[in-house]
């Protein structure tokens, strides 16, 4: 679908869920337009171009489907209900959820289906929700982005409750378990050749708009364990100066070869990654932000993902700064600038990974409890060029907005519609 047309179809969608419509439809009221004058029919809505993003996580059943078990009719109007939302709030790309672990919401040939739909892994859901998502999403004007998880399995250590056709069943020398769960080996040539394959396959069936990968490549450090890739590393590592390396050569290998492959299998589909903030502290690496992080994605998940924007391996980074403005530890507005400057100078996009969820949370810091931490994300993020837009987690948090902070954002910043950067 050209862009063009989408772009009319946004604005069609818009004005189907104007307020009073979308009060008709029990579905709340739009944000309406933070200061000028609204659009009219003298007056046609700006657009510009920029990232408007909510993530909608399937795993666990985060945000959708509400519960596994549902109809297909329930589960299809629940996952439409998101894209509207989305719509109302003047977005204009959802990124779903589609191989949570190491499963999938479509007809896979190489995975089972996700116990996330059914409660049961493996068993049919009589419908295609990546097929719909894509085909709804467009409709409606919306960027489609498929997110796929690449190693993790499962969240628990039992390969027996697995389906009995999954592939960590028929390949357990595939198979580590770290931290209580299940996890694919990275450091195994044929593991990566597999997840690559499972997951263009979803490429090669739909026209996603972009394939996205989260923060999860190593496993995070669960204190007293060690990941056991020995017998891996002593086949494979021989060349390369320690385990540290031979591991973040292993992700570097799984980013380039996605990227070629999306390339080839769907030329135009972009590749972005959403990692963990923080690379590296600055008292680790002089090009490190200034953080005191207790996690560093090149020290602990092996994932340099510094090098992946400078030597734009991926189209966008959407880097996940889920911290207050003024943290005394991972200060988002220093973040932002870091980022920024990692950013300039590449044809890597940056996009800014905001915690939706953390606003009016009552475990949160004072500073998550004020509405308008959100909003001031975003004017701060403004002074900086390369930060081309904003995807917020998660499409739940959209849904229930205590404190009404995404609202906001959408009054302050989201008068118009925009168009997403290509």
């Amino acid at each position: 679908m050209g862009r063009l047309t989408r772009r009319a179809l946004a604005l069609t969608a818009l004005s189907a869920l104007a307020p009073g419509a979308a009060a008709a439809r029990g579905a709340g009221p739009a944000p309406a337009p933070a200061g000028g004058t609204a659009p009219g029919p003298d007056r046609p809505p700006r657009t510009t171009t920029a990232m408007r993003g909510v993530w909608l996580a399937t795993v666990a059943n985060r945000d959708w489907p509400s519960r596994p078990g549902r109809t297909a009719a329930r589960q299809r109007a629940e996952l439409l209900a998101h894209l509207d939302r989305a719509v109302r709030y003047r977005l204009n790309t959802v990124i779903l959820q589609v191989r949570p672990t190491a499963d999938a919401l479509w007809p896979s040939p190489y995975e089972p289906w996700s116990e996330y739909l059914t409660g049961t892994q493996g068993r049919d859901p009589g419908w295609d929700p990546l097929g719909t998502a894509v085909a709804e999403a467009h409709a409606r004007g919306l960027e489609l982005h498929a997110w796929f998880n690449p190693y993790r399995i499962a969240n628990h250590t039992d390969p027996a409750r697995l389906a009995a056709s999954h592939p960590a069943r028929a390949h357990p020398g595939w198979v580590v378990p770290y931290g209580g769960r299940l996890y694919y080996n990275p450091g195994l040539p044929e593991v990566r050749a597999f997840v690559r394959e499972a997951m263009l396959d979803a490429v090669a069936r739909y026209p996603v708009d972009a394939v996205h990968f989260d923060d999860y490549f190593y496993p995070y450090p669960v204190a007293g364990q060690t990941f056991d890739d020995d017998d891996a590393y002593d086949r494979h590592g021989g060349a390369f100066p320690s385990r540290a390396a031979w591991r973040r050569d292993n992700i570097d290998r799984l980013v380039r070869e996605t990227a070629a492959g999306v390339r080839r299998v769907r030329p135009g589909t972009r590749f972005g990654i959403s990692p963990f903030g923080v690379w590296r502290n600055a008292s680790t690496d002089e090009r490190g932000s200034d953080t005191r992080a207790g996690v560093e994605t090149y020290d602990d998940l092996y994932a340099d993902t510094r090098t992946w924007v400078r030597e734009h391996w991926i189209d966008y980074v959407v880097p996940q700064l889920y911290w207050h403005i003024g943290d005394p530890a991972a200060d988002y507005a220093g973040l932002v600038a870091w980022w920024a400057g990692v950013a300039e100078g590449t044809g890597t996009d940056l996009y800014v990974g905001e915690a939706l969820y953390k606003a009016g949370a009552a475990a949160q810091p004072s500073a998550w409890q004020d509405p308008v931490e959100l909003s001031r994300h975003l004017t701060l993020a403004a002074r900086y060029p390369r930060v081309r837009g904003h995807v917020f987690f998660a499409a739940r948090d959209m849904a229930a907005d205590p404190g009404g902070a995404m609202a906001r954002v959408a009054a302050d910043h989201y008068p118009w519609p925009a168009t997403p950067p290509r």
